[in-house]
């Protein structure tokens, strides 16, 4: 049997390929380990938005978990856009009996251009029954303030929040920075909250550019490629970090909004 390290993407198609399973299988394989997916929802978008969301039947997305998991010996997962409660709790319940090994979860919630990405409803699922199974849940400062209640405005409600996310049964919380609470900052800071009451703070510089699209879906499949070839989740993070900076600041230029970042600046350096 092969020693290369398998992992899995449970997420959103994006037909700009700058995000979802695209992004997440193109980091994947920038990492050296060998993807596979299943494919929650269809959607139709570019750089400028998204313009159609169609979910898959909840019977072809519990088929394609099945044939994953009866031929691939995944050792990390992630799971990126949902859409529905339906598909929540398919998923949810999937994995409480067959798991992928180390779960890591990005709560996607609302794309680049503004579009909802996760009906309303949708997000009590979310907390319900997917963050009691989440190894890391990577939120940015919106998703977090959706995910608790909690308004982040400082270092201390920070804390707060990833402490609240750890009550709900997140073991890890990373909650990204790239929404700053200091919209002048040259600074980029992620706060990362770990099982073992550690913590502490990674950043980067903040780079005035456009192209951001899919920075959260390919930091946590990074973290997930990172953790699958067996890690430690606080070297892991920092590859991830290391990883979405030069893919940031080393754009494509491609498209005419959001652009994709570059999956392969991190190789290069």
């Amino acid at each position: 049997m092969s020693n290369i390290p398998q992992t899995l993407t449970i997420a959103g198609s994006d037909s700009g390929g700058g995000a979802g399973i695209q992004a997440d299988l193109k980091t994947f394989q920038m990492q050296g380990v060998f993807g596979t997916s299943v494919i929650t929802a269809v959607t139709a978008q570019n750089t400028l938005g998204v313009f159609d969301i169609h979910p898959i039947p909840l019977k072809t997305i519990q088929a394609q978990l099945d044939a994953v998991k009866n031929d691939f010996k995944i050792a990390s997962a992630k799971i990126g856009m949902l859409g529905t409660a339906d598909i929540i709790e398919c998923v949810a319940d999937f994995l409480k009996n067959r798991p992928f090994g180390t779960l890591v979860i990005d709560p996607v919630m609302i794309a680049k251009g503004g579009a909802p990405l996760l009906q309303h409803q949708a997000v009590s699922a979310l907390i319900k029954y997917l963050l009691p199974l989440a190894d890391v849940i990577t939120p940015n400062i919106p998703e977090a303030e959706a995910l608790t209640g909690i308004k982040i405005s400082d270092t201390t409600s920070i804390q707060q929040v990833a402490l609240d996310l750890q009550k709900q049964g997140a073991k890890n919380v990373i909650i990204k920075g790239g929404h700053s609470l200091n919209s002048q900052s040259q600074q980029c800071q992620d706060w990362i909250l770990l099982q073992n009451g550690e913590h502490f703070v990674l950043e980067s510089p903040r780079f005035n550019t456009p192209h951001t699209h899919g920075t959260g879906c390919t930091f946590s499949a990074c973290l997930t490629a990172e953790l699958a070839k067996g890690a430690p989740l606080k070297s892991a993070v920092k590859t991830a970090k290391d990883f979405i900076t030069a893919a940031i600041s080393h754009p494509l230029n491609i498209g005419h909004g959001h652009g994709p970042t570059n999956h392969w600046a991190y190789s290069r350096l």
